[in-house]
C-alpha cells in the first residue's frame, strides 16, 4: 500500500484557498468564472480570492445602490451589465468604501484599501474589454487614489536586544504567561531570531518544514509570494537560536500530518500566522509602548538594519524578496536621503 506523503504548509494553504474561491463564486454572476480562469496561468490562488472578494463587494454595492441592478439577482447579472456601469458609479463606489457596514461591523478603507479594490476592478473590467466582450471600460478613467507614505516603524538596534533579552528571561510577564512561557521559551527565542535576522515574512516562517533547514550553507528554503522558492542565509545567532530549538524539537511528537513542520504550536501542529503575531504582540508590548510591532515591522526593522550596513538597495530589495526594488526604494526612502545628505561632505574641493 503506497504512503501518502502529507501536503506542506503551501499545498494546503493553496487548497484552502481554491476551496473559499470556489464558494464565492457561486455568489457572483455566471460570466465572472471566465476572467478568474483567465488569469489562472500568471496569479496566485490567494491573489485571485482577494479579487474575487472584492469584486463580490463591487457587485454588492451596485445591487444595493444602483437602480437598474437593483432589479436583478447579483448571480444573474449579464456580462454587458458592465457596459451600463459609469465612472461616476466606480467614483462613487470608492466614495462608499471609506466607510461602510457589514455582516454587524463596521469598515473602513484608506487610501491603500481604495487602491486595491480599484486595481482588483480595473484588471476585472481590462480583461472583458481586450477580449472584446464589452466596448466601455469605465475602471480605466479612475485614477487610482494617491497614497500617503507612512512613517516606517521599526525597532531600533536597543529595542532588539531589549526584545530578545525580554524573550528570554520574561520579566515582564504575567503569572498567567510565565507559565506558558516555560513550555515555550526556546521557541519563541528561535522563532523571533530567525523573524529578526533573516526579514522572512510571518507565512514564509510558518510555512518552514524541518527539511528546509540547511546549516551546512547557513540557509533556509522559504516559498515566496508569486509561488518561488527562494534560500535565505543566516548568521551565527540565528543558527544558534534554531539548534537550541531543534534539541527541543526532537523530543516532541508532532500531531499527524504536522510531522513536518519546524515551529509547532503547543498542541503539537504547525503554529499559525495568527498565532505568531499574537506572539509578537505579547513580547513586545513589554518592550515598548509606543510603537505598534507586528511580524511585518520586524521584516522592516530588518531592511533597515541590513540597508545602513550594505548601502545596497538592490541587495535589500533581493534579500526581502521585492520583485521591483523601487517598491524597496519607496519603504527606505528617509534613510536615502540621510546617505545623500552625507555624501554632501564626502568631497573636498580645496584643501583647508
Amino acid at each position: 500500500m503506497a504512503v501518502v506523503k502529507p501536503d506542506n504548509y503551501h499545498d494546503e494553504q493553496n487548497k484552502q484557498n481554491i476551496l473559499k474561491m470556489r464558494a464565492v463564486l457561486d455568489t457572483l454572476p455566471s460570466f465572472c468564472r471566465t476572467f478568474f480562469r483567465g488569469i489562472e496561468d500568471y496569479t496566485s490562488s490567494r491573489t485571485r480570492l482577494a479579487y474575487a472578494y472584492d469584486i463580490r463587494l463591487f457587485f454588492e454595492f451596485l445591487h444595493e445602490k444602483n437602480p437598474i441592478c437593483s432589479k436583478m439577482e447579483i448571480t444573474d447579472y449579464p456580462v454587458s451589465l458592465l457596459d451600463q456601469i459609469t465612472r461616476i458609479d466606480i467614483e462613487e463606489y470608492l466614495e462608499f468604501l471609506s466607510f461602510y457596514e457589514k455582516d454587524g461591523k463596521e469598515i473602513t478603507n484608506d487610501e491603500r484599501g481604495k487602491a486595491r479594490k480599484l486595481s482588483a476592478l480595473r484588471s476585472f473590467y481590462n480583461y472583458y474589454f481586450q477580449n472584446e466582450l464589452i466596448s466601455n471600460n469605465p475602471a480605466s478613467l479612475v485614477p487610482i487614489p494617491k497614497r500617503h507614505q507612512k512613517e516606517i516603524i521599526r525597532l531600533e538596534p536597543n529595542e532588539v536586544a531589549i526584545l530578545l533579552d525580554q524573550v528570554e528571561d520574561g520579566s515582564k510577564l504575567t503569572k498567567k504567561e510565565l507559565e506558558y512561557h516555560k513550555k515555550t521559551k526556546i521557541r519563541d527565542v528561535a522563532l523571533l531570531t530567525l523573524l529578526l535576522g533573516t526579514g522572512i515574512r510571518v507565512s514564509e516562517c510558518v510555512g518552514l518544514d524541518l527539511t528546509d533547514l540547511n546549516f551546512e550553507v547557513g540557509g533556509i528554503k522559504i516559498r515566496r509570494k508569486g509561488g518561488y522558492e527562494a534560500v535565505i542565509y543566516f548568521g551565527d545567532e540565528v543558527e544558534d537560536a534554531l539548534l537550541d530549538y531543534l534539541e527541543e524539537r526532537e523530543r516532541i511528537i508532532p500531531a499527524e500530518g504536522h510531522e513536518n513542520a519546524l515551529f509547532l504550536s503547543l498542541q503539537n501542529r504547525r503554529m499559525a500566522v495568527r498565532s505568531v503575531e499574537k506572539l509578537v504582540k505579547k513580547y513586545a508590548s513589554r518592550v515598548t509602548s509606543i510603537k505598534k510591532i507586528t511580524p511585518h515591522k520586524l521584516r522592516s526593522t530588518y531592511g533597515t538594519s541590513l540597508y545602513r550596513e550594505t548601502g545596497d538597495i538592490y541587495l535589500v530589495a533581493d534579500v526581502l524578496g521585492h520583485k521591483d526594488v523601487n517598491t524597496t526604494r519607496k519603504h527606505y526612502a528617509a534613510l536615502e536621503d540621510e546617505r545623500r545628505r552625507r555624501a554632501a561632505g564626502a568631497v573636498q574641493l580645496r584643501e583647508k
